[in-house]
């Protein structure tokens, strides 16, 4: 399982610590009496992290993508846990771009049409793999709430 931020935030963290340890000085080479070092500047190497937890290994996940065919930008949430509104922050970015989702061999996975756990729901059970979500919610692909269950 590979989560993007969690990359991000990584590799942050190494530029961040590799700048720091950084001691390259500059010459100015417009003056006539300076000698060129003909030296490169430090090179920043990002090496991609990935993170494992003991709820990842558990298999009560699900992993997100925002295009269809598990394609695109993908957040991964471990369970069990509920989102009562994907209305703040990350919450609402997910609402407009839940397009399929694959979901581990102990996660159940519930969506809501609307916030709080109302109306319609669409049940995925473990091990889903689901490339189109329009065909299973429909053409308003409306999520507004989620609980994640493990078995």
């Amino acid at each position: 399982m590979t989560n993007p931020i969690l990359k991000l935030l990584a590799a942050s963290g190494m530029v961040a610590a590799l700048a720091a340890c950084s001691t390259a000085q500059r010459v100015d080479v417009t003056s006539p009496d300076t000698q060129v070092d003909n030296q490169p500047e430090p090179t920043v190497v990002l090496v991609p992290v990935e993170i494992q937890t003991p709820a990842l290994a558990a298999g009560c996940w699900a992993q997100l993508y925002d295009e269809r065919e598990f394609k695109g930008n993908m957040v991964t949430i471990v369970g069990p846990m509920q989102l009562q509104s994907l209305d703040k922050s990350t919450g609402r970015q997910l609402r407009r771009e839940i397009d399929s989702l694959v979901l581990g061999p102990k996660a159940s996975l519930t969506v809501y049409e609307h916030r709080m756990f109302r109306d319609r729901a669409v049940t995925f059970g473990p091990n889903a793999r689901e490339g189109g979500l329009v065909s299973k919610l429909g053409p308003t692909g409306r999520i507004e709430s989620l609980q994640l269950s493990c078995s």
